[in-house]
């Protein structure tokens, strides 16, 4: 039985990596995906998607700019008459220079498209939600910044910091029209861009976590499924970590 049959569903990010698996897995459960992204090739992945026999839908959007979203909500609302559920995943982690070398051009454009865009999508979906009382929102934040940090991530680390108490604060304002707004932090998941990060490092990587594996794609995807689905309807303003048991191993270690 599709736990998310005919639901609609909004997924920004969803080109590649862990967007892609989190519409894969939406679409499995019966709702209806659409995939935005800045890039081009999220209408393959949709295309892909369709090709399992799932619905979803391709459109191109840039999380940072306002009325590119609000058109692209729009044209939802148009289609399908609600959004039931939106999941934030568009994201950057670049490599980051020191505090001291940065350029504030840098520090706005992590913000601008991690936090902001967050503003933005949610935003424009939340008009509808409120009026039906009914909705999910799933903010991807991140281990690093609300638990950890590294030398090189301090912007990267205050950006998901922010979508962590976004998301908090949220979940409580809006609480009171019966929309849950949860955080998912992910730890290493194995996709292109965090093999491409850790170069030969990623078996050492991944031997150093607990369950001695990343994460994939489809299992931060199906985690996204429980919080998009009545199964987690009384759960609201958490984070749950996603990350193979690192985070205890890292507090472990420090004390």
């Amino acid at each position: 039985m599709q736990r998310l049959k005919e639901k609609v569903a909004i997924v920004t990010g969803a080109a590649q990596g862990n967007g892609e698996g989190i519409a894969r897995a939406l679409a499995k459960e019966g709702a209806i995906v659409i995939l935005t992204d800045i890039s081009d090739k999220v209408y393959e992945t949709a295309k892909k998607i369709q090709a399992s026999g799932y619905k979803a839908i391709p459109m191109r959007m840039d999380v940072t700019n306002f009325d590119e979203v609000n058109q692209t909500v729009k044209k939802v609302l148009e289609r399908f008459g609600r959004v039931d559920i939106l999941v934030n995943n568009a994201g950057i982690y670049p490599h980051e220079p020191l505090l001291r070398d940065m350029m504030e051009e840098f520090w706005d454009k992590i913000f601008k498209i991690n936090v902001k865009g967050i503003f933005y999508c949610t935003k424009a979906v939340l008009p509808g939600m409120m009026e039906r009382k009914s909705g999910k929102i799933i903010n991807i934040s991140s281990v690093t910044g609300p638990m950890v940090s590294t030398p090189r991530s301090v912007c990267y680390s205050a950006s998901k910091g922010a979508v962590s108490a976004f998301t908090r604060g949220l979940a409580l304002q809006l609480a009171e029209y019966g929309i849950n707004v949860n955080a998912v932090c992910p730890g290493y998941v194995d996709t292109p861009g965090a093999r491409r990060a850790l170069g030969d490092d990623v078996d050492q990587v991944a031997q150093s976590i607990p369950l001695k594996r990343f994460g994939t794609i489809d299992e931060l995807g199906d985690l996204v499924v429980f919080l998009a689905s009545e199964e987690s309807n009384y759960i609201t303003g958490t984070e749950i970590v996603f990350d193979g048991g690192n985070i205890i191993q890292e507090l472990k270690i420090m004390l």
